[in-house]
Parts: C-alpha cells; sequence; structure tokens
C-alpha cells in the first residue's frame, strides 16, 4: 500500500480520500480548512499542517482544487508540492481546470523530477462516495500505469485519454455534451407538456428510440420517470449548476483557443449563466428545466 498526500477536502475531495484509507492506504490530508483536516482525522487519516507538509516523505500526492489559479499556486509556489515532493513521487490532480494550466504545472512537475497526470473526474459527490468515479487521465504511460491503482481506489474507470493536459480535454468536452442534452432535455419536455402528452409517456417512448440519452434515462429533468433524479428531490444538488457553468466555461475558452466551433456549447454556456444568476447557482444542474419554463 501507498503513502499519499491528499489536498483538497472539500465536497468530493473528502469521500475520494476516504476510499484511499478503506483501501489500505495511509493517507496525508490537508485542507485551508481546519475542521476538514480533523474530519479527515477522525475518519483515519493523518493532518498535515500545510499542503507541502502533505507532499513529503509520500509515494503520491492526489489533489482536488476549485480551479487553475489554485492548482498553479499550490503545485508551483516556492513552498508549493513541486518543492516539498521527494524526486519521483507521482503527482495526480484530479481537479477540472483548464487545459493550458494542466500542461504547465505538469510540465513544471517533469522538470523537477517527478511524474505528473491529470485525472479530472465525472460521477459527482454520490460517485465520489461510493467510489464508483470515471477517471480521465492525460500523462505519460509510465506515469499512467503508476496512477491506475490510486485511481482505482476511488473509481470504476481509469482511462488513459493522452498526454498531459488530454484528461482536463476530455472532461469539458465530455460536460459540454452533458450541458447541451441536458438543455434539449429539458426542452423536450416541456414541448411535451403544451402540447398535452404526458411526461411518464415521453419518457417510455424516447428513452427507447434515437432521442435516448443520460440526461433523459439516468438524470431525467422532469418529475417522475427516473425516481432518484434529483428532480424528485426539488432538484437539490447530485452535481451543481455552478459547476456546469464552470465546466461550460473552460469548454468555451478552449474552443476559443483551439478556433472549434462550439455554438451549441455557447449557448448552453448562456443559458446556464442566466440560470446560475438568477440565484440558482447551488440548484442541481437539471433544475434549468425550471428556468426554461419560467419557474426558476
Amino acid at each position: 500500500m501507498a503513502i499519499i498526500g491528499f489536498v483538497g477536502l472539500g465536497n468530493m475531495g473528502n469521500p475520494m480520500m476516504r476510499n484511499l484509507l478503506k483501501a489500505g492506504h495511509r493517507v496525508k490530508a490537508f485542507d485551508v480548512s481546519m475542521a476538514a483536516v480533523e474530519a479527515a482525522r477522525q475518519s483515519g487519516a493523518e493532518g498535515a499542517a500545510t499542503a507541502a507538509d502533505a507532499a513529503r516523505d509520500v509515494d503520491a500526492v492526489v489533489t482536488m482544487l476549485p480551479a487553475g489559479h489554485h492548482v498553479r499556486a499550490v503545485y508551483t509556489a516556492e513552498n508549493g508540492l513541486i518543492a516539498a515532493a521527494r524526486p519521483g513521487t507521482l503527482m495526480i490532480d484530479c481537479s477540472t481546470i483548464d487545459v493550458e494550466s494542466a500542461r504547465a504545472v505538469s510540465a513544471a512537475a517533469t522538470a523537477a523530477g517527478l511524474e505528473m497526470v491529470d485525472a479530472p473526474v465525472s460521477g459527482g459527490v454520490g460517485g465520489a462516495a461510493a467510489g464508483t468515479l470515471t477517471f480521465m487521465v492525460g500523462g505519460a504511460d509510465a506515469a499512467f500505469e503508476r496512477a491506475q491503482a490510486i485511481l482505482q481506489a476511488m473509481g470504476k474507470a481509469v482511462i488513459h485519454a493522452g498526454p498531459a493536459g488530454n484528461g482536463q480535454a476530455a472532461k469539458i468536452c465530455n460536460n459540454m455534451i452533458l450541458g447541451v442534452t441536458m438543455i434539449a432535455t429539458c426542452e423536450a419536455f416541456s414541448l411535451a407538456a403544451k402540447l398535452g402528452l404526458d411526461a411518464q409517456k415521453l419518457f417510455d417512448i424516447s428513452s427507447k428510440s434515437s432521442g435516448q440519452n443520460w440526461s433523459m434515462t439516468s438524470y431525467c429533468p422532469v418529475p417522475g420517470p427516473v425516481p432518484t433524479s434529483p428532480a424528485n428531490r426539488d432538484y437539490q444538488a447530485g452535481f451543481t449548476a455552478a459547476m456546469m457553468l464552470k465546466d461550460l466555461k473552460l469548454a468555451q475558452q478552449a474552443a476559443a483557443a483551439s478556433g472549434a466551433a462550439t455554438p451549441l456549447g455557447a449557448s448552453a454556456e448562456a443559458l446556464y449563466a442566466m440560470f446560475c444568476n438568477g440565484g440558482d447557482a447551488d440548484r442541481d444542474f437539471s433544475g434549468i428545466f425550471k428556468l426554461l419554463n419560467g419557474k426558476a
């Protein structure tokens, strides 16, 4: 079993860290919230006084941070993770950030004699707790091989997407699809209601026809057809609208930088910005159904 530093014990990081403990790894945990560090101690981890302390004398470091500038600062600061880690340490960043930052931090880690992968996740808080996350991993083959055993303790699927930054590329492309298809699914159910077509009937037909998609069959945005979906809990968040907006913004930044045409992605970003700015940032992203029906 490995000795692992874990930095970032938020809604995703804390259950991921607990799954590493369940798998038998020894974990040194840090967060800017001392309450989060204490909770990690209660789960069986060792508390670290700083992020750098979490990276000292470990086999690997896992980070789960909010944005690219946090990742750059935590890794590349004078007293950051790269400076603190011993040569050969494996760095695994599970944050969802911009591709440019992921590649810049990976290059800095490699120059310092470390191995690094970017490994953003899909599956939300529920997947983090259940250990069923999907990891999209960017990095060199050797680093990916080392990371697999650690990531498998936290997820059900670990997929190598290619060189550094490609994990982030896969994540933002995937979530752009999700954002667009959720809006399209909401629009279809809204139209069905106005045409007098029962939501369950549309679900029964479309879920077995060419309109079938994950947003409909696993996360249906109207109450009833999928009992486990947030629509049945007044859109209590599993994946917040704010997080969806963040990912759509990252996709649009990448599209602009690469010259890709993503008109539906741009429209989805605008709609989610409207939804969040209206006070629903903490609502589940499927709650955009309420905006499209004038009820947000």
